[in-house]
């Protein structure tokens, strides 16, 4: 056990972590490229993004230029009532990247805020517009849209949230099928306050994928209830399913749109909740108590702003989306001999995300908790790869940056993940 390690056992608390099983984190002393730098002078080829975020790889020259410049011109300064260039520049950005219809950017610090953020908006302008008995959102089976209340409210509470359901408001659960959707909408009535969804791709629950048609289905249905629908693409923002946005490759534009992660290309917290024109208007008014109460001390910081709008410079030259969708081809087809080992389930891919499942022996349980989990990512580590299984989750998402070799070395962790779980 290194010095760092030990010293990290003294005094830190990690996030989704059992202490009693997992005694040991990486002691990571630097990052470049797609590879994590060890204190022991192992090197790890990153390939989950660092929990989906790093989209160019570790390191960018130009992102920490971005950042640094930014930070010697203004650090920071609050964002209520006041404003500053990068933000507006951003926000400009977005607007003209996201799909049509979306005009007004929200700022604030992480993927579990930004959807926090979409449904209090929603929540306070039915109240506002005088119906306050809206407050049923409706969200898919197996959901995860982060760790604040409302987001694990929104989430489902299999397997991480069941101890605070006590605190959580109701929620109507569907699987993505348009013909199930329609009939809950049907039954909540005027009780429904809008549906929200991970586009395309659910992550936690286990790289569960679904079809372009459920989302143009959703699209269908809320606007024929007049409900607005609110797209989760904390993760599968910024091309990681081969296009901008998961809502372009189903052709459909939401009402709210929620992004972090990618946003400033993994290198600083920050996120935005992009709204509807008409969602801003319902909160003008002469009463000052009409405003939207939100906001938090970062909100729109500077420098994290600088670094986004670097890492969208990135992101259109390199054409990162296209990058991410031929990465995703090439390490399917590398894996595609898996499928026929018996223990091995449903290889599937969307964009730059691949996924598949592996059998659990009797003495285990499918899931995020099965043991596999634990077992499969020190496999990867003596493969020189940082994967993070899902439980019997078996995926990679890789950053863009990843060149012919290092997307042999993921295939090859994986493969021998694979392998290692029929023993």
């Amino acid at each position: 056990m290194s010095g760092l390690v030990e010293r990290d056992a003294r005094v830190c608390w990690h996030p989704y972590t059992q202490h009693q099983l997992e005694r040991e984190p990486l002691a990571v002393v630097g990052a470049r490229g797609a590879w994590l730098e060890l204190a022991d002078g192992r090197r790890l080829l990153d390939g989950i993004s660092s929990w989906w975020a790093t989209l160019h790889g570790h390191g960018e020259e130009r992102i920490a230029a971005a950042i640094a410049a930014q930070a010697r011109t203004l650090d920071h300064v609050l964002f209520a009532g006041a404003t500053h260039e990068p933000a507006v520049r951003l926000a400009e950005e977005l607007v003209r990247l996201a799909p049509p219809g979306l005009a007004r950017v929200f700022y604030s610090d992480d993927g579990s805020t930004a959807v926090e953020v979409a449904l209090k908006m929603v929540a306070q302008a039915w109240y506002q517009r005088g119906e306050p008995q809206r407050t049923v959102f409706v969200a898919l089976e197996g959901a995860y849209h982060g760790d604040t209340f409302g987001a694990m409210a929104a989430g489902d509470p299999e397997p991480f949230f069941r101890p605070f359901l006590p605190f959580l408001f109701e929620v109507r659960r569907v699987p993505p099928e348009g013909k199930r959707l329609a009939l809950a909408l049907r039954e909540l009535g005027p009780r429904a306050a809008g549906v929200i969804v991970e586009p395309l791709v659910q992550g936690a629950a286990g790289m569960r994928m679904h079809q372009e048609a459920f989302l143009r289905d959703a699209r269908v249905l809320c606007s024929a209830h007049g409900l607005p629908l609110i797209a989760d693409e904390v993760m599968t923002g910024f091309g990681r399913t081969g296009a901008w946005f998961a809502c372009a490759r189903a052709g459909i534009a939401p009402d709210l749109l929620c992004l972090a992660k990618g946003l400033t290309g993994g290198t600083l917290p920050l996120a935005a909740t992009l709204a509807r024109e008409e969602l801003f208007t319902a909160f003008l008014h002469h009463e000052r108590s009409r405003y939207f109460a939100h906001g938090h001390t970062f909100t729109a910081s500077p420098i994290a702003c600088a670094a986004a709008l670097a890492s969208l410079e990135l992101a259109r030259e390199r054409d990162t989306p296209a990058r991410l969708e031929r990465l995703g081809a090439r390490l399917e087809r590398a894996l595609a001999p898996l499928a026929e080992l018996p223990h091995v389930r449903d290889l599937r891919r969307t964009g730059g995300i691949v996924a598949l499942d592996l059998a659990v022996g009797a003495d285990d349980r499918p899931g995020y908790l099965s043991n596999l989990g634990l077992r499969l990512r020190r496999v990867a580590e003596a493969e020189g790869v940082l994967l993070r299984p899902l439980g019997n989750v078996l995926y990679a998402l890789p950053p863009a940056c990843l060149d012919d070799a290092e997307l042999e070395q993921l295939a090859r962790a994986m493969r021998a993940c694979a392998h290692a779980a029929a023993g």
